[in-house]
């Protein structure tokens, strides 16, 4: 191949522009940078700040946002006698002045685009000066904003007026830190005769037939003919490029390929589709390689006697989204690679996720994200980067709006894994109901973006994959942007305002946001707040609470549901738990009624620091009781004791393609154990669907609500479901008292418990003893006489003793 790659990420140094601003200690000196990386990340590797994530250093390093930076190396010319060369930059955060032995090279406004600048003619003999400088995203933004007049947005910070991550302005469960820097990979690219520009493989599946429309750009510095090659799953095509064209279409025709489906649903085969550009005398000029997957993908909106639906239909079945939102791992991303993500993805899948919705206000995810979701059969859902605000629509950022949707459509085009672009998070809403109308006077505010710019992209580039205009969206501008019987909605009113029982007022057809929040896991507020007593509202608690109101919402939550907690072990693990308690309950109220409602997003996965938030995984990676809930909450039959109709029934949903056949007891017991009434009905559940059972009256209602409870199970088919007649906090609850054994077991130690009296919701905290100690169980209630067994692993054996006992061990009732 004549082509020549050379990645420039070696000997870079960082340093400040002067300023008022720039700490005494900083000003004039210059520090190694990591490429691709950043300036918060530099300047922590050099000691010259403290960790932004901890207690409240975030406060202190504002200034870095409004800060200019330059990042200089020295670059060789590429040997060789090359037609062009290429200064090649997949990734810069985000206004960008580049300059090449002084000489002005190009500059760029947006961190979610690549840029391609021919430097060849500035390369001489020996070492070259290459310089980046950063100019502050702030004064960028505000500039912008002052000219074009301000928009409503959720937060006082203009990251409506720049196309660059918008929570790095902060988030209310994110830290504000402004970032800049090589983000991405920098190179020099050597080239003669012509290279591939784009390569858009549209791959769609008829019948048992595999199809890849292969559409192909050339960049040429000679007007010759070219030819195209590609193959995939044995299949081949060429292509000529008359002299002077630019574009090629082949078609590849693959006969009964193995076809990809999501997690849960089937395997996941993937197919290397490999393209080379020739020269008419058969020299390979380029090459770009992808793996592929077969498959088809359609969203059913047709409106139907509920209202419209939104389902999701792979390979012509329909998918309950079993999803999560996702945002951004670290608001630093070099330090998310490939292993992390693959760590977090085990996370999703373990938890029985299908789904993952990359957020609006984050970014377009990396490459590895897209590779593991094929390898893994994880859907995917890649919003368009607009968030909870008003954005304008005028030059220049309009034409970066469509500069930036193409290449990234362009670039993701043949990912089996995203099954859904979606327009925005919550703007249409926003512009419906949170008082941007009067404010906007008239300005745009992103509606022409939604509506027309995008859905235009993406049925140019990609129709292969569904478009969506927003998140919430009703599929029509007559009806509301959130109304639960069209389209997807979110559910803020509860969390913001209401009790988590509210979740089952609703009946939507698709939940794409509902959440709750509770803090991290004790061993991540340890490492990264130093108060002295932790206390919920201790200045580091509450420096790491972004939420408004947050403590305040967390409070209620407690107070309609759980006994009152008496120091901050209690409040750490009934807040934990009133978390998973209510995303369990809303997921399968939801799940119950399927086919009406065909999908869930909680939010959401993760974090990317250290913060109490909504997350199922904290920004140290470890998981939260709402991680256990939600495994059990997905699994593919889940068994769940619902209200219907004054009294509770007992639904069965079956997300597998068999039929789902069992016989299933319901019994009322009290919280001793001992049976007042019993009844056993035939599961019979079709594949994909669920069934609800009336329950007799014996069992409806109870002779002591405050001491009893509904017990079903379906043997080993499925987890058995509880159903409490009275609140935890007004339950007659026995002194918990159990019997306790650790021994050793492969990797780890094995807890076993026998409880001697009802326990509700026992849980292990093994991070309390060992920052590295995990738990494969959690949240398990058990009757007297039964057992539970708790596997933890961790660097080095725990103490028996203190792993058995008051604060790792804990149930609602001890």
């Amino acid at each position: 191949m004549s082509a020549s790659r050379h990645t420039l990420h070696e000997g870079w140094r960082l340093r400040a522009v002067p300023g008022p601003q720039v700490p005494a200690e900083i000003a004039g000196r210059s520090v190694p940078a990591t490429v691709p990386g950043s300036v918060h990340t530099d300047l922590l590797a050099a000691g010259l700040i403290p960790d932004p994530y901890l207690d409240d250093n975030e406060t202190a390093l504002t200034w870095i946002g409004r800060t200019d930076w330059v990042y200089e190396t020295t670059v060789d010319r590429p040997p060789g006698d090359d037609d062009r060369v290429d200064l090649v930059c997949a990734g810069l955060d985000t206004v960008a002045t580049i300059t090449l032995n002084g000489t002005e090279v190009g500059r760029t406004a947006n961190q979610h685009r690549g840029y391609r600048f021919d430097v060849g003619a500035l390369l001489r003999p020996g070492a070259n000066l290459l310089s980046v400088r950063f100019d502050s995203a702030y004064r960028y933004a505000e500039a912008q904003r002052d000219r074009l007049g301000d928009r409503p947005n959720a937060y006082p910070e203009p990251f409506n007026f720049i196309r660059k991550t918008a929570c790095n302005f902060g988030w209310d469960w994110g830290p504000t830190v402004v970032t800049a820097g090589i983000w991405q990979e920098i190179g020099l690219h050597g080239w003669s005769t012509a290279r591939l520009a784009t390569v858009r493989p549209l791959v769609t599946m008829a019948g048992d037939t595999g199809r890849v429309e292969l559409h192909v750009e050339v960049e040429r510095a000679m007007a010759g003919p070219l030819v195209v090659r590609a193959a995939v799953g044995g299949a081949d095509a060429e292509v000529t490029v008359g002299a002077g064209e630019r574009t090629a279409v082949a078609t590849l025709t693959v006969r009964d390929p193995a076809r990809w489906w999501p997690i849960g649903y089937g395997d996941q085969p993937l197919y290397d589709l490999e393209v080379t550009l020739c020269a008419p005398d058969g020299r390979v000029l380029d090459g770009w390689s992808r793996r592929i997957g077969f498959r088809s993908v359609r969203l059913d909106t047709t409106p139907d006697a509920h209202g419209t639906p939104f389902t999701l239909h792979v390979n012509d079945v329909p998918v309950f989204v079993r999803g999560v939102n996702w945002i951004p791992d670290d608001a630093f991303p070099n330090r998310v690679t490939r292993d992390r993500l693959a760590r977090r993805f085990a996370q999703a899948a373990g938890a029985n996720i299908n789904l993952l919705r990359i957020w609006g206000g984050g970014r377009y995810e990396s490459d590895d994200f897209y590779q593991l979701a094929d390898t893994l059969g994880l859907l995917v859902q890649q919003d368009f980067l607009f968030a909870c605000a008003a954005y304008p629509e005028e030059e220049p950022l309009r034409g970066e709006v469509e500069a930036e949707a193409r290449e990234q459509v362009t670039r993701l085009a043949g990912h089996p894994s995203l099954v859904l672009w979606t327009g925005n998070n919550e703007n249409i809403w926003g512009w419906h109901d949170w008082d941007w109308q009067r404010p906007l006077a008239g300005r745009t505010w992103g509606r022409g973006y939604y509506l027309d710019l995008l859905p235009r992209v993406v049925g140019e580039l990609d129709p292969t994959v569904p478009y969506w205009p927003g998140s919430p969206w009703s599929g029509r501008e007559d009806i509301h942007p959130n109304d639960p019987a069209h389209g997807t909605m979110h559910i803020w009113d509860v969390w913001n305002d209401d009790d988590y029982t509210k979740y089952r007022e609703y009946v939507p057809r698709f939940v794409a946001e509902f959440g709750y929040q509770a803090p991290p896991a004790y061993a991540t507020l340890r490492r990264s707040i130093s108060d002295e007593p932790l206390a919920h509202d201790s200045p580091g608690m509450t420096h790491h609470q972004k939420a408004i109101d947050g403590d305040r919402k967390l409070q209620r939550g407690l107070d309609a549901h759980l006994p009152e907690p008496a120091d901050f072990d209690d409040w750490h693990y009934l807040t934990q738990l009133n978390q998973a308690r209510a995303i369990a309950l809303g997921v399968e109220h939801f799940r119950s009624h399927r086919p009406v409602c065909m999908g869930t997003i909680v939010w959401q996965l993760n974090d990317c620091w250290p913060v109490t938030s909504w997350s199922a995984i904290d920004g140290d990676g470890r998981r939260k009781p709402l991680w256990y809930a939600l495994r059990r909450a997905y699994a593919d039959r889940l068994l769940t004791v619902q209200p219907r109709d004054g009294g509770p029934a007992l639904v069965a949903v079956n997300e597998t393609a068999r039929p789902w056949r069992a016989a299933a007891t319901v019994t009322r017991r009290t919280l001793a154990g001992e049976p007042r009434a019993k009844t056993t009905v035939d599961l019979d559940v079709p594949a994909y669907s669920s069934v609800v059972l009336a329950l007799p009256a014996e069992l409806a209602r109870p002779d002591e609500a405050r001491r009893e409870l509904l017990v079903a199970e379906a043997g080993e088919s499925a987890e058995r479901a509880l159903w409490f007649f009275a609140e935890d906090r007004d339950i007659d609850w026995p002194a918990a008292e159990w019997d306790a054994t650790v021994e050793p077991a492969d990797g780890g130690q094995r807890v076993r418990v026998t409880a001697r009296t009802v326990l509700r919701d026992l849980t292990l905290f093994p991070d309390r003893l060992d920052p590295s100690a995990e738990v494969d169980e959690a949240l398990v209630t058990l009757l007297p006489g039964e057992t539970a067994t708790f596997t933890v692993t961790a660097d080095a054996p725990l103490e028996p003793a203190a792993l058995t006992a008051r604060p790792v061990l804990r149930c609602v009732n001890d």
